[in-house]
């Protein structure tokens, strides 16, 4: 018996010779067709693909309290026994401390539910329709120079009770801020309603509905508040000696924690969008936010008078905040008429 050679019995079989690669290299293999297809070569050598998803840090209990969602009371409870310290332990073992525990588990029921409603009439980031870091870096920069001027003026040309009456102006501005913008939306959305293209008002017309009765829902809430606290001074004029009236009182709580839960929630979204203001038109925040500080501008004037100094300086404080609010609000609608096509006029 032979091994190798030509009469070698197990010899493999006949296999044709290498075709000439030629000047490009050998041709490539062709496709598999079989029930697994291996994975095929990146068309670039750099950089490859990551076929794993970027890793993300898990945040904590409270960074999850602070994003979009929160949790229900039952999953909350068990995320915080599983990662709970042990002195918080200790302060649910002190017998003077349980009848905190339910009140804070009702009060996040009620935080959550109220949370949900008002996020979802008025979306926390619905404020602009195309986000524009160069108009948010102008702003701030503005929002600055305003702050850093009125504190110039005052230490300058102010007087001790000066210092009061900004603080007291800030907050008439934060309570008189919901109102007048509910007045001052529907006349401004009338406006761009008017200017708009016929073809774009039946879609204008329904966002309109859909913002008016997110914005009926705040107007709702604020009424409910003011009408429990009437009932409230009733009950009290009625006397606190007959147990159907405590009753009533705390039957008037519930809804008037949630009241104001919602309001707490809904209030800054809100002001922000406009009472959704941009789902209607895109440019309607940048206007509504130049009427407003005019509207701002005269209501300070009429209830403190006007800015302290000589009468130039006065002048030009009073007219230079309002005036670059409206300058910075005309940009604005300008870069979102040449960058995204958003006209006011047909």
């Amino acid at each position: 018996m032979s091994f190798g050679g030509p009469d070698n019995p197990y010899q493999p079989p006949y296999q044709p010779p290498p075709p000439n690669p030629g000047p490009y290299g050998p041709p490539p293999p062709p496709p598999y067709t079989g029930p697994y297809v291996p994975p095929q070569p990146y068309p670039y050598p750099y950089p490859a693909p990551n076929p794993y998803p970027p890793y993300v840090p898990q945040r904590g209990l409270l960074g999850r309290l602070r994003g979009a969602e929160w949790p229900p009371l039952r999953d909350l409870l068990r995320q915080a026994r599983q990662r709970m310290h042990g002195c918080a332990w200790l302060f649910l073992l002190v017998p003077c401390t349980w009848f905190v525990v339910p009140g804070l588990m009702v009060a996040y029921v009620f935080a959550r539910s109220a949370r949900v409603r008002a996020h979802r009439l008025f979306p926390p980031r619905a404020h602009r329709l195309h986000h524009d870091p160069q108009v948010t870096r102008l702003q701030k920069a503005r929002a600055l120079s305003a702050a850093a001027m009125t504190l110039a003026l005052l230490v300058a040309y102010g007087k001790p009770e000066d210092f009061s009456e900004v603080e007291e102006q800030y907050v008439v501005r934060l309570m008189v801020t919901p109102p007048l913008l509910l007045l001052s939306a529907p006349v401004v959305i009338a406006v761009v309603y008017r200017w708009a293209p016929p073809h774009a008002r039946p879609y204008m017309w329904q966002r309109v509905r859909a913002a008016g009765k997110a914005a009926l829902w705040y107007v709702g809430a604020v009424t409910a508040i003011f009408l429990i606290g009437g009932m409230f001074a009733l009950l009290e004029q009625e006397g606190q000696s007959t147990t159907d009236v405590s009753w009533l009182a705390v039957v008037l709580l519930v809804p008037l924690y949630w009241l104001l839960f919602f309001l707490g929630f809904a209030t800054g979204p809100a002001v922000r969008s406009g009472f959704n203001s941009a789902e209607v038109h895109a440019a309607l925040p940048a206007l509504l936010t130049g009427v407003l500080v005019w509207e701002f501008a005269i209501i300070s004037l009429a209830a403190g008078g006007p800015p302290p100094g000589p009468p130039l300086v006065s002048v030009l404080a009073f007219v230079g905040g309002p005036a670059s609010v409206c300058a910075v609000a005309w940009w604005e609608v300008h870069r979102l008429r040449t960058r995204h096509g958003v006209r006011l006029r047909g």
